[in-house]
């Protein structure tokens, strides 16, 4: 049985099991995020591949440790790939993690949303306000694939999706809250504002998620363990940056870096999180 118990040293755990076995994380994601996702994938230590023909994605997924679906830049045959991966991935009991990117802007993003979960519900789920309480059902205002919602006012809906998905719900933002179907819930209160400037982290978030989650069997633990890290390490990363006089395209370069650099003492050291009932 899943345990409601979580800290630093457990998720420590889990980076390292990440980094020596080095899951293939098997990503539908878009054309703005894939190259910066990739290469988070490798500084974390996992293998990424790229595929989304829907000829070979069912094929992909048997290789897979863990299937990711970003609709960041839909198309009608990404759409049919991605439901033929989720049912393959389901059939083959592998994670799915699914990041509703700008779910509740556009009516065709909401239906590519409930198509995707009909072909079986995600075992995670990742958005920020906005996308989750679009998901979830409830009315929420959207700026193209930005949040016009706050995590703290998304907690709700994220605990009703995860309810109805039977499974887990990240809503990412100044807090990050990881909830489940069975009522866990945590808060993890790391990060950094230049983590908005660079395009592509929250895909990254949700990558590194299906990463965690090859390894990990408890899917809030692994959800928990993607965030703290991604979290640790852009302050980190934001540390160095600001010393050195550096902007955005210089924090780009350090969120990878410390990535792959940071070590134990770094992260125990920083992560604030948070269990809640």
């Amino acid at each position: 049985m899943a345990t409601s118990t979580i800290d630093g040293a457990m998720l420590w755990d889990d980076v390292r099991a990440v980094r020596e076995r080095q899951p293939l994380v098997h990503s539908l994601t878009n054309f703005v995020a894939m190259n910066f996702n990739a290469n988070v994938l490798l500084a974390l230590g996992a293998a990424p591949v790229m595929a989304h023909a829907e000829e070979e994605v069912e094929e992909m997924v048997g290789i897979a440790g863990a299937l990711v679906v970003n609709i960041g830049t839909l198309e009608p045959d990404w759409i049919a790939a991605m439901a033929r991966a989720i049912r393959a991935a389901r059939a083959r009991g592998i994670p799915v993690v699914l990041d509703p990117v700008g779910a509740g802007a556009t009516a065709y993003r909401n239906r590519a949303v409930a198509e995707l979960i009909a072909a079986g519900p995600p075992t995670i789920v990742r958005g920020n306000g906005s996308e989750i309480m679009s998901v979830a059902g409830l009315s929420a205002a959207t700026r193209g694939v930005d949040s016009a919602a706050s995590s703290d006012s998304a907690v709700a809906a994220a605990r009703s999706l995860a309810r109805a998905t039977a499974g887990v719900v990240c809503v990412s933002g100044a807090d990050d809250h990881v909830v489940d179907a069975q009522g866990r819930w945590l808060t993890l209160s790391n990060g950094h504002p230049w983590m908005t400037r660079v395009t592509g982290v929250g895909c990254s978030a949700t990558a590194m998620i299906g990463a965690f989650a090859a390894i990990q069997p408890d899917p809030w633990r692994a959800t928990a363990a993607a965030m703290a890290y991604l979290g640790v390490v852009g302050e980190w990363a934001a540390e160095r940056v600001l010393a050195a006089g550096g902007g955005a395209g210089s924090y780009q370069v350090a969120l990878v870096d410390g990535l792959q650099l940071l070590d134990a003492e770094g992260f125990l050291s920083r992560l604030r999180l948070t269990l809640r009932s």
